[in-house]
């Protein structure tokens, strides 16, 4: 893994640590999201992360098929133009969307994604939770194999980005307590196998809150970005 070092700004500037209030609408944030991308690009306006709920909901990334969505539920579906395949955003989990230059600090998307997934993984630490990636099987996941058991595997949090001329956005949702009966109106990511499953903090025993969640992802991720600033 690259050094914490390289990944920090050279330039120093903070980055924007926004947090937004009750439900977001996904079509009003997607539009912002990519406006701030363009100011990012253009030098006016600083790097930003927005920490965020949607209301329950289907996004589609670029390589999703028609076949993974079942949408019992009838929820609202949007085409994202991020990466992956379909997710599942709603009530309580943090969606958290990072937009970064990267040519600035001189990452390509594979580090970044890297970076971001080490992010989690730190974060999740925190709570004492040991979370890890996958090859093949973009995302974090929590190892759940019952000794002598079959292989089982959740998945806490899920990544999809998008590049626009070196500057992200889009980013990742960590599930904390959302009503994880709504992800089977989808085949999350594509991943159908039965071995792979979704998991949320609560899910696994934790009485957390996204205060704590919010307060756990801020130190992890300036030590790996540098500094923020609350605004």
């Amino acid at each position: 893994m690259r050094p914490l070092a390289y990944l920090v700004c050279p330039m120093n500037d903070a980055v924007e640590w926004k947090r937004l209030n009750g439900l977001a609408d996904y079509a009003v944030t997607l539009s912002e999201m990519e406006a701030r991308a363009e100011a990012i690009r253009t030098g006016t306006a600083h790097e930003a992360v927005w920490l965020l709920e949607h209301p329950p909901l289907y996004t589609a990334g670029t390589s999703a098929r028609e076949c993974d969505l079942m949408n019992p539920f009838g929820f609202p579906v949007f085409d994202a133009g991020r990466g992956g395949q379909y997710t599942y955003h709603g009530p309580g989990q943090r969606v958290v969307y990072v937009m970064i230059d990267l040519k600035r600090r001189s990452l390509d998307v594979r580090q970044f994604v890297s970076a971001l997934e080490d992010w989690v993984i730190d974060t999740l630490a925190s709570f004492n939770v040991k979370a890890e990636r996958r090859d093949g099987r973009v995302g974090v996941w929590v190892d759940r194999t019952r000794p002598g058991g079959p292989v089982r595997e959740d998945k806490i949090a899920a990544l999809g980005i998008r590049l626009r001329r070196w500057v992200s956005f889009h980013g990742l949702s960590l599930n904390i307590e959302p009503d994880l009966s709504h992800f089977t109106g989808i085949t999350p990511c594509g991943i159908s196998d039965p071995r792979y499953g979704v998991t949320s903090l609560v899910d696994l025993g934790l009485p957390v809150t996204l205060d704590d969640v919010d307060a756990a992802l801020k130190p992890a991720f300036e030590a790996r970005f540098g500094p923020v600033m609350t605004v």
